[in-house]
């Protein structure tokens, strides 16, 4: 639990318990949001184990944190008055095919790819677009060349 946990200067017992119920909230939020979607998996899409779908989650999970980052990083340029490029074109962001919003920026349901158009979309679109990040990167250090190093081998 050491180093999970922020470490707050002259604080009292009252402070460390608000954090501490503070992690354990959203520790059992994520693991409630885990456990829901391995039963979707488990008794919709067919799986038999875990092993079935544990690297299209940990894709998934990848690229929702890139589309964050990137938000993060959107929001942070505008507000220092600079303007940000994103790694990812807009066809290819989480915003554009995994969460659209309607016109009031609600989810629109509508428009999110499912079932064998978004497995069609991820493995003949996404996945060679990412891979062809690996070419463009001007290192190995970079983002953009972890991203097309990792997709080479991915489908769905």
């Amino acid at each position: 639990m050491k180093g999970l946990l922020p470490q707050p200067r002259f604080c009292g017992i009252i402070s460390i318990c608000s954090v501490k119920k503070k992690y354990f909230r959203n520790h059992s939020m994520f693991e409630q949001a885990f456990k829901n979607i391995d039963d979707v998996l488990w008794k919709e899409a067919g799986c038999t184990t875990e092993l079935d779908y544990t690297e299209q989650t940990s894709w998934l999970l990848f690229l929702k944190y890139l589309d964050d980052l990137e938000q993060d990083k959107s929001t942070e340029a505008a507000l220092e008055g600079k303007k940000y490029t994103h790694i990812l074109d807009k066809p290819y962001r989480w915003e554009s095919w995994a969460a659209p919003k309607d016109k009031d920026g609600k989810l629109d349901h509508n428009k999110a790819s499912t079932g064998d158009d978004l497995r069609d979309f991820v493995n003949a679109n996404l996945f060679p677009y990412l891979h062809g990040f690996k070419q463009k990167a001007s290192g190995p250090n970079t983002i953009e060349y972890k991203i097309g190093r990792a997709s080479c081998r991915e489908r769905v």
